[in-house]
């Protein structure tokens, strides 16, 4: 059986592959948010739209991440009572490569979600899924994006002119980050974990606090 996390739970977030009953709650975190997700998610400028859209683009993204196409999680509190935003990691570079890509809600905007869940799925991606490069990319307009894979440790390889669409189809540089497995260091990430395949077997255990000293 090919080993992928179908869910992660951390102190502070869950990530899970999204399940059709999640529609309500992506639907509202969306629609609370659109200010914030319109300059940078060229999606947003469609939103918002009907509940049963949401149920379709769920059960699409789920039919994916079953296939092993595609690995989009949904990012929940640790009540999954609220979703805080979505990420993912995504076969877009060819073979034994994936590219984390994530948004997170307006309510949960400076409290470091992205960074830690970028961190959780660099491990996850390396020592789960077993790819031997993993990529980041974002608008140079977005410098809080930016910052991300920087304090994770990647390396800025590119920067590509007029490729993201931004809000009304402007357009801007895209800045593309990466990683080799060869050069990640689990003693620096600092965000412990479970990660639990698709019959809820346990994966992987990594205890942060064990690595402070």
């Amino acid at each position: 059986m090919k080993k992928v996390a179908y869910r992660i739970e951390t102190p502070r977030f869950i990530l899970r592959c999204w399940d059709p009953i999640d529609a309500t709650l992506l639907k509202s975190a969306i629609d609370n948010s659109l200010d914030h997700l319109k300059p940078w998610m060229a999606w947003a400028n469609d939103e918002p739209e009907p509940y049963s859209k949401k149920v379709d683009r769920i059960r699409a993204m789920r039919s994916k991440f079953d296939g092993d196409e595609d690995y989009t999680y949904g990012i929940f509190t640790p009540d999954e009572t609220r979703v805080i935003g979505s990420s993912g990691l995504h076969k877009r570079g060819g073979p034994d490569q994936l590219e984390i890509g994530y948004w997170i809600g307006a309510d949960f905007i400076g409290q470091g979600f992205a960074t830690e869940i970028s961190s959780v799925l660099t491990q996850i991606g390396f020592e789960i899924n077993g790819v031997k490069r993993i990529e980041i990319r974002c608008s140079d307009h977005n410098k809080r994006s930016s910052r991300i894979p920087e304090k994770l440790g990647y390396t800025h390889e590119a920067s590509l002119r007029d490729v993201a669409v931004e809000t009304e189809g402007t357009r801007s540089k895209t800045l593309v980050w990466a990683m080799f497995a060869e050069e990640f260091n689990p003693k620096k990430q600092r965000v412990s974990f479970k990660a639990f395949g698709a019959d809820d077997h346990l994966l992987k255990t990594y205890d942060a606090e064990s690595l402070k000293n």
